[in-house]
């Protein structure tokens, strides 16, 4: 059994997980305030004191505790983790992911409590502030409202149980400004014009991002109270597929079904071991079993288990060579069980100037295909034809956490290139048994991944999974449900729809036609449908299934489409040459690609509503970029 502290986000994500393991859960908050639907969580609210979470946990048999609970809840995480140590029942903590603060650029002014921000405020001589740290801060800072002469408003919730709180220490109504939409932060600054504001370090999905770049465009100095330091005893992670795995290791039969990590993932958690080994003050030492922390496109960090080390080192090479096993999770493909492995070096030329680098500067990185990754041999991948097969998002991701190697080093770093080599063991021979000969890629398979994260496509178990998502989705009272294939459409097409709850957005993976007919089923009566050009082109032509093991792009039928669009002749014929469908977007003019979409996404609808019968289906593309067409 799980029980999950939360009433955050980072809650309602973590009940949406758990939800798919298909076992009853508990999920508690301190109070009533947040709606959320729970198809097999019991909920529970009122807060715990020490004894009866303790007892709470025994009677239910409470076997892992998730605790998502708001960063600043300081008493209540000291209450799960000593119950946790008593019971000796592990503990997940779900943090929020956090921007790395630079007070010398953003001009933030940081405190470790609020004692340390009423000193600074008075220092400072601020007498009109504006508090952004919600209702249950203004008890820390009446000493500070207090004072003669201080003008402080309060920004709360527009609730009873809010208004009570602040009311009961005295805190002037006329001061009370209301969290609404009906009044933006930027409005609400420009109408009351404080000195400073005063907020908390609360994470990107607290909307730190967003309040404290409004408050800058303003012009207003920022007063930042730092999150608590929690306890380190619990396993930290900071999104859902860090969560998923971590409750895999605790509990391995809750999921009937377990995600993996791409060919991607694998070659960054080799590379950056690597090069922190390089950075390293010890980098002979290799203890076996080690995880390094894989920073994902998303943002999120997931352990990843290291395989195996090797390294040597002169005066003028040093070099080192990590594997990492790649797991496939429930879906495994060609590449499941396969050692990935990832060569970094750094070659020091004595003739060529060294330059120091700046704080935030990385070297060049060079990726070199090794031994089982394939060679570029067509335009249209993207990628730079003779080089390797390395994608964009798997090089971005090398760079970000080689970024991050460098600011938890702490030496110095010269602008003395990279050298990464990527090898997969047995690449070549399975590269035979993928599309990759068809695309130009000899020699070896493509280094891949876009969310960094495979999750599992085998057909049944994964469309039952779809409708447990559907399910809850339609729980919520959402207008309107949104599939899209993955993470990456989703952020595109939230913005479209920004007052729907996070459950109301469903992954379809490849399972267009089964997702709306489960849609269907459940008598949903609004659905839009976002997809991805390289998805579009196979729907648009009938395959309700777009898995690549299913059905490949047909030029043909896209040339085809094209005419009946008006496109050119010179562009028709360009497209019976395409290697992927996501070069139409270049290739074709401005005027042919509005007449283009708008009838490949026709298409697509044609194909899709029969299947919503009594419903409404809107279907979005979405390009590269995240432009919406439809």
């Amino acid at each position: 059994m799980i029980l999950i502290l939360g009433g955050t986000t980072e809650g309602r994500i973590a009940a949406s997980i758990v939800d798919e393991g298909e076992k009853t859960f508990y999920y508690s908050t301190k109070g009533n305030e947040q709606e959320i639907a729970l198809k097999h969580g019991v909920r529970l609210a009122g807060a715990l004191d020490k004894k009866e979470l303790i007892r709470f946990c025994r009677e239910k048999e409470i076997r892992l505790i998730i605790d998502a609970a708001h960063p600043f809840a300081k008493e209540l995480h000291d209450t799960v983790y000593y119950a946790a140590d008593e019971l000796n029942t592990p503990v997940i903590r779900y943090e929020r992911i956090y921007p790395k603060l630079d007070t010398d650029v953003d001009g933030i002014f940081q405190h470790l409590d609020y004692d340390g921000v009423m000193s600074s405020l008075r220092e400072d001589k601020v007498h009109r502030l504006l508090t952004l740290t919600g209702v249950k801060s203004i008890a820390r800072l009446k000493p500070y409202w207090k004072e003669k002469g201080v003008q402080c408003y309060c920004r709360i919730l527009d609730r009873d149980s809010s208004r009570e709180l602040a009311l009961k220490e005295e805190f002037p109504e006329e001061n009370l400004v209301y969290d609404t939409p009906d009044e933006s932060l930027d409005e609400l600054l420009k109408r009351l014009r404080p000195e400073a504001v005063l907020i908390k370090e609360s994470g990107i999905s607290g909307g730190f991002l967003e309040k404290t770049a409004i408050i800058r465009q303003n012009k207003i100095p920022i007063y930042l109270v730092n999150r608590p330091q929690l306890k380190p005893s619990a396993r930290t992670v900071n999104g859902e597929y860090g969560l998923r795995a971590t409750i895999d290791e605790f509990l391995p039969q809750f999921f009937p079904l377990h995600t993996g990590i791409s060919t991607g993932t694998c070659a960054t958690a080799a590379a950056r071991f690597a090069y922190a080994k390089i950075l390293s003050p010890s980098p002979y030492v290799f203890i076996g079993k080690e995880r390094i922390p894989v920073i994902l496109p998303g943002g999120e960090t997931i352990p990843v288990q290291i395989h195996s080390f090797s390294g040597s080192f002169s005066l003028r090479r040093i070099e080192a060579t990590v594997s990492v096993r790649k797991n496939g999770g429930s879906d495994p493909d060609v590449t499941h069980g396969m050692l990935i492995s990832a060569t970094v070096s750094i070659e020091w030329d004595h003739t060529k100037e060294m330059r120091l680098l700046k704080e935030g500067e990385l070297p060049e990185i060079i990726f070199h295909a090794g031994e089982g990754v394939g060679t570029v041999t067509l335009p249209g991948l993207g990628l730079e034809v003779g080089g390797p097969a390395i994608n964009a998002t798997p090089r971005k991701m090398i760079r970000e956490n080689f970024e991050a190697v460098i600011e938890r080093a702490c030496v110095p770093i010269y602008s003395t290139p990279i050298h990464v080599t990527i090898s997969v063991e047995g690449g070549k021979e399975i590269a035979a048994r993928t599309f990759n000969p068809r695309l130009g890629i000899e020699g070896g398979i493509s280094i891949i991944g876009t969310s960094g994260i495979v999750r599992p496509f085998s057909s049944e178990a994964f469309v039952n999974a779809i409708r447990k998502e559907m399910e809850v989705a339609q729980a919520t009272g959402a207008p309107r449900i949104v599939i899209n294939s993955g993470a990456k459409s989703e952020r595109m097409v939230r913005n479209q729809y920004p007052d729907l709850p996070p459950q109301a957005f469903v992954h379809y993976g490849n399972f267009i036609g089964e997702t709306i007919q489960i849609a269907s089923e459940l008598g949903i009566e609004r659905v839009t449908l976002g997809v991805m050009i390289g998805k579009a082109v196979k729907l648009a032509e009938g395959h309700l299934d777009t898995h690549s093991k299913q059905v490949t792009m047909n030029r043909e039928f896209l040339a085809t489409l094209a005419h009946e669009a008006g496109c050119s002749d010179e562009t028709v014929s360009a497209i019976t040459q395409l290697t992927l469908a996501r070069e139409l977007w270049t290739l074709l003019t401005p005027n042919e690609l509005t007449a283009f979409t708008s009838l490949l996404i026709s298409r697509c609808a044609q194909h899709c509503q029969p299947l919503l019968p009594n419903g409404e289906l809107t279907v979005l593309l979405i390009s590269e970029e995240g432009v919406i067409y439809g």
